[in-house]
């Protein structure tokens, strides 16, 4: 729901907000609607930002309705509670990735030997969970993500591309999990109803088991999903692209989040 200056085109009569900053210069913005309403968010619903930024990473956002007592980062590697790294969490998380196949010191050995400058811009290990290359999307030799994620598959990991970056990710490291983990944690402190529902949003395929998972979900017309055409029953997809699909994503969480009396 955030978007950098080069990742989104709007009118310049559509106001945004600058939420990310990187070295004191603005990087990630959203629409000053979107930013005003999702303060609101937080009022009937538990809002759980979750995504595959490290924690650094997701440090360096101020997202309207902050702090937030529970976050997901590193592709659910990571469950940070009050700010602070579950260490039960990735403990458990360290242990299943050891007992699902190749280690990252593998992997990362492997990758090495399929890539070059010529196409690859960035090599970077992330939160010492998995690796991605930021890469000339255009200079990308055909057949190398999917002869890659063929093969990372038999031995636990897989790989996928968004934008610019390209992923290669342990099987045992995704969102659902660290999802159904939180949602689990606010039932049993009473912060959740038993009929509460999930709701999920994200534009990527290492959002597509969470999105499947939710009991309503909504991606944009926009990114890796939408040129993969990915759908399902549970899923609603926006009708803009861009900055205002995030706007618009917003306004369908907070339809369908129940109101503070229900």
């Amino acid at each position: 729901m955030i978007y950098s200056r080069n990742a989104f085109s709007t009118t310049a009569d559509v106001p945004t907000v600058c939420v990310e900053h990187l070295e004191g210069a603005p990087l990630s913005f959203m629409t000053t609607t979107a930013a005003l309403r999702m303060q609101t968010l937080t009022e009937p619903a538990a809002v759980v930002p979750t995504t595959t930024r490290t924690i650094k990473q997701f440090d360096r956002i101020r997202l309207p309705g902050a702090p937030w007592r529970y976050a997901i980062t590193s592709n659910g590697g990571n469950i940070l509670v009050d700010g602070v790294p579950d260490l039960s969490w990735r403990i458990d998380i360290d242990a299943k990735v050891r007992a699902g196949g190749a280690t990252l010191s593998e992997v990362s050995k492997e990758l090495h030997t399929r890539i070059d400058d010529s196409w690859v811009t960035k090599f970077r290990v992330a939160d010492h969970l998995f690796c991605y290359l930021v890469v000339k999307p255009k200079a990308v030799p055909e057949g190398f993500l999917a002869e890659w994620d063929d093969w990372c598959r038999p031995r636990g990991w897989s790989a996928s591309q968004q934008g610019r970056k390209i992923y290669t990710m342990p099987v045992a490291v995704c969102k659902s999990r660290a999802v159904a983990e939180v949602r689990k944690r606010l039932w049993e402190n009473r912060e959740l109803a038993d009929e509460a529902r999930t709701l999920a949003a994200g534009d990527g395929a290492l959002d597509a088991e969470m999105l499947r998972a939710a009991d309503s979900a909504i991606r944009p017309r926009h990114g890796e999903l939408e040129q993969l055409n990915w759908t399902h029953p549970n899923l609603t997809v926006t009708r803009a692209t861009g900055i205002l699909a995030g706007e618009e994503i917003i306004n369908w969480f907070i339809k369908a989040a129940p109101t503070p009396s229900e």
